[in-house]
């Protein structure tokens, strides 16, 4: 049995290293060849979806979404960038802490979606090469995640499996009295050697981002002086009317885009903006209303209503940060040759209107279309501005209109936070409270804050689910059985002896750093959450023979675990910086070998002082 479960083993990761198959399927493939060969019974093949830790990391997945979707990893990223000035080291230093710090709370590959774009930009723009951080970006995440018990799944899977023998798990903020040590080591590493031995790789990824994807549509839509703040006075005709009552659009050729309450009563429903009024919007005192129109028509409603005109921010701050935020942005769309809409005759503002869609603008052959109808040609471009999910529901609804760029990705690069904002910041708090005061055990801390940032909007359940790695999560549950099975037949006993025998007679720290070797190696080939699983029930069998603490062991797994630094393959966060770094596969091996043997070093120095054996 013990050969057929190496066999089993031995070709699973073999598919990992493949690489033709995705993990979830090769670790589906590993958990029914186990029923199939009668290695394990229907209730072990099946637990791993039922097991707290794949139900946490699904959770956590949803609150790392929350945090991304409210503004808060756009803000904390560029807040890191902006520091940096035009210090190349700084920047260096900076996004590699940045890194470390997000991952010990948001998940890895999140934490590299947020920071890639902007360092990306920042490195062009002080003079440098992305390839000159990027790498640092990736390697600080994988460190920052030992910060945590939920900066990584490998920690989780470590502390329950000391959990599940009957051992005390470790505490939230444990793992962080060696990660610290760890994430200041690779900062100082790459400032210091990493960097001169990162490659100068030309890629051709200056990205756009929101300030210059506005400033290309002020240039061609020409809507520098289209916009106007205008706020209602104490004797205006308009106080306490409907938009309805005075046909503004229709007579004064002025579009009402938005609407700020300088006295919003949340009780009585009055909030503090109407993103989107409507005929059936009430008009108040002190109102601030944003309209659009040119200078004459402006001055002749300003004049009629006894409106007063209120500066602009410069006009990119203005678009930026009065009409888009976490709910509602812009976008430009372009009218494709086979679109139903060619040649049609409409009256634009109505036709977008009834998709919950404000038109700020139009363009034909890169000139500024005035008329408010239109015969629709192919090529026309429309600048919009509606709730990102009205924008993307538009390119569902006429599949031959180009929405350019990414909305969803627009979305999170909003740095404006709002009320939505400081409830998941407050979701995930509430979960690191019940978890270092161990209140309720993790994944049900998990569960709360994942349910308190669905339940309160800050982020709606369909991009939630979309948020969640269900790859990640399904390889999690089905890599399970694997840790079974290497107990049930005995195989995790016999490795363990083989360290025991010929690495645990020598001396424990010897042993140590056999079980760092073994799991780094594996992390550099196979996902790390399945090194940590297929590591765990071994490590902890090989301490225990020698009567020794099983801590010591599960945190240099999870470490090790942590340490894919060799390859790009290991850890989707490399993966994810190859071809925006433009790095080849001895990149990695040049740059990461070294930090490699300094973090086997600082474990077994580290480790053995903070957990005894």
């Amino acid at each position: 049995m013990i050969y057929l479960m190496l066999t089993i083993l031995a070709i699973t990761i073999g598919l990992f290293v493949w690489g033709k198959l995705t993990p979830d399927i090769v670790a589906l493939i590993s958990m029914i060849s186990l029923y199939l060969t009668g290695i394990l019974d229907a209730t072990e093949t099946l637990s791993g979806f039922s097991n707290p830790t794949v139900i946490m990391i699904a959770a956590l997945f949803i609150i790392g979404e929350g945090i991304a979707q409210t503004g808060w990893t756009a803000m904390a990223g560029k807040k890191f960038v902006d520091w940096a000035g035009k210090s190349v080291p700084k920047l260096l230093v900076i996004v590699t802490l940045g890194a470390g710090i997000l991952s010990g709370f948001v998940s890895n590959t999140g934490t590299v979606a947020t920071l890639m774009p902007l360092t990306i930009s920042s490195a062009w723009s002080i003079g440098t090469l992305p390839s000159k951080m990027l790498m640092p970006v990736a390697f600080g995440s994988n460190t920052g995640g030992l910060l945590t018990l939920t900066g990584t799944p490998p920690n989780i899977i470590a502390s329950n499996a000391l959990v599940d023998a009957g051992f005390k798990g470790f505490s939230f903020f444990e793992f962080g009295l060696i990660g610290l040590p760890l994430l200041i080591i690779a900062i100082l590493y790459f400032r210091y050697i990493g960097y001169k031995l990162l490659p100068k790789n030309k890629t051709n990824n200056k990205p756009i981002n929101i300030e210059t994807t506005l400033h290309k549509w002020i240039e061609a839509y020409k809507i520098d002086n289209d916009y106007y703040r205008l706020r209602i006075r104490s004797l205006s005709p308009l106080i306490n009317t409907k938009l309805e009552d005075w046909h503004i659009e229709k007579n004064y050729n002025v579009s009402i885009i938005r609407l700020k309450r300088r006295h919003p009563n949340i009780l009585k429903g009055i909030h503090s903006y109407e993103e989107f009024p409507s005929n059936d919007t009430e008009l108040m005192y002190h109102d601030i209303i944003t309209v659009k129109g040119d200078t004459e028509a402006i001055n002749t409603l300003m004049i009629k209503f006894r409106l007063g005109l209120l500066p602009l921010e410069p006009i990119t701050d203005e678009l930026k940060n009065n009409l888009i935020n976490q709910e509602v942005g812009m976008t430009e769309v372009i009218v494709n040759p086979n679109s139903i809409l060619v040649g049609r005759h409409y009256k634009l503002g109505d036709y977008f209107n009834r998709y919950g869609i404000q038109l700020l603008a139009a363009s034909r052959n890169n000139k500024p279309l005035e008329d408010k109808e239109i015969t629709v040609k192919a090529g026309d471009a429309f600048l919009l501005r509606g709730t990102w999910e009205d924008i993307e529901n538009l390119k569902k609804q006429h599949e031959n209109l180009v929405i350019i760029g990414s909305p969803e990705g627009m979305a999170k690069n909003v740095d404006k936070l709002n009320l939505k904002s400081y409830i998941a910041i407050s979701a995930l708090l509430l979960m690191i409270v019940f978890m270092v005061f161990n209140i309720v055990p993790g994944a049900i801390a998990a569960l709360i804050s994942a349910g308190v940032i669905l339940l309160t909007g800050c982020v709606p359940i369909t991009k939630a689910y979309k948020g969640i790695s269900w790859t990640s999560v399904v390889m999690i549950a089905a890599m399970i059985p694997m840790g079974i099975a290497l107990q049930k037949t005995g195989t995790a006993q016999v490795i363990a002896n083989g360290l025991v025998n010929y690495l645990g007679a020598i001396h424990p720290i010897v042993l140590l750093g056999g079980v760092f070797m073994l799991t780094t190696t594996f992390s550099q080939v196979i996902n790390n959450s399945a090194t940590a699983v297929l590591m765990a029930p071994i490590a902890i069998l090989a301490a225990s023979s020698l009567n020794l603490s099983p801590e010591p062991f599960m945190i240099a797994v999870a470490i090790s675990a942590s340490t894919a630094f060799l390859t790009p393959i290991g850890t989707t966060t490399n993966a994810m910086v190859m071809t925006a770094g433009g790095y080849k596969f001895m990149d990695y091996l040049k740059v990461g070998a070294p930090l490699l043997f300094i973090f086997l070093m600082i474990t077994l120095i580290l480790v053995p002082l903070i957990w005894p054996f």
